[in-house]
C-alpha cells in the first residue's frame, strides 16, 4: 500500500512492503514499531537505530513527538490525496495552529507571550512529562495569538496550550 504522508512542505511516499519492511521516497528501510506501556509512547527501531516517540491522531493529523521536536503529519492513501486536491481541499498557512499537549504534563515554562512573532522552530514552551522536559517548537512561523497555559499548569493529553495565527 502506498501513501502520502506530509510534514510541513514535504511531502513523502511511503510503501509499506511487508511487516518490517517500508519504501520512503524510494528508499528501503528495515523497521520494527511498538507500543510501550499504556502511554501513546511507542519504540520505532528504524535500520538497527531506536527512536521514541509520543503519537496521537488529532482531527486528521497525526501529533507526533520526538527528541524534544513537535511534528504534524498528515496520512493519505493516494487515492484520498488526489481527492482532497481535486476538491480544492489542503490547508493554508494561514490557517489558526493550536499546539495541544502531546502528552499529560506540567507546563516548566512558556518562553512566549500573546502577540509575538515567531519563527518555524522556535521554542514555545517546556513541558514536563515522566520526568523528562520537552521543548515544543513551533510547526510555522505565525504570531501567538492566546496563551492557554503558564508554568506550573498541569495539562492532558491533546488540551490546546496556545494558538498561533
Amino acid at each position: 500500500m502506498r501513501y502520502v504522508t506530509t510534514i510541513g512542505a514535504r511531502e513523502y511516499l511511503i510503501d509499506i512492503l511487508d511487516e518490517h519492511h517500508v519504501s520512503i521516497d524510494g528508499v528501503a528501510y528495515t523497521v520494527d514499531f511498538s507500543p510501550v506501556g499504556d502511554q501513546p509512547v511507542y519504540s520505532l527501531l528504524l535500520n538497527g537505530k531506536t527512536y521514541d516517540a509520543h503519537v496521537y491522531l488529532d482531527e486528521d493529523t497525526w501529533q507526533v513527538m520526538c527528541h524534544g521536536a513537535m511534528f504534524s503529519a498528515r496520512v493519505e492513501d493516494e487515492r484520498e490525496k488526489r481527492l482532497r486536491a481535486a476538491m480544492g481541499g489542503g490547508t493554508s498557512g494561514q490557517e489558526e495552529y493550536h499546539l495541544k499537549a502531546p502528552m499529560p504534563g506540567l507546563v516548566v515554562a512558556v518562553l512566549v507571550h500573546e502577540g509575538q512573532v515567531i519563527e518555524k522552530g522556535d521554542v514555545l514552551l517546556i513541558l514536563e512529562s515522566m520526568k523528562m522536559q520537552n521543548e515544543l517548537r513551533s510547526p510555522r512561523a505565525g504570531v501567538i495569538a492566546r496563551l492557554r497555559v503558564k508554568p506550573g499548569d498541569r495539562v492532558e493529553q491533546k488540551e490546546t496550550m496556545m494558538s498561533v495565527v
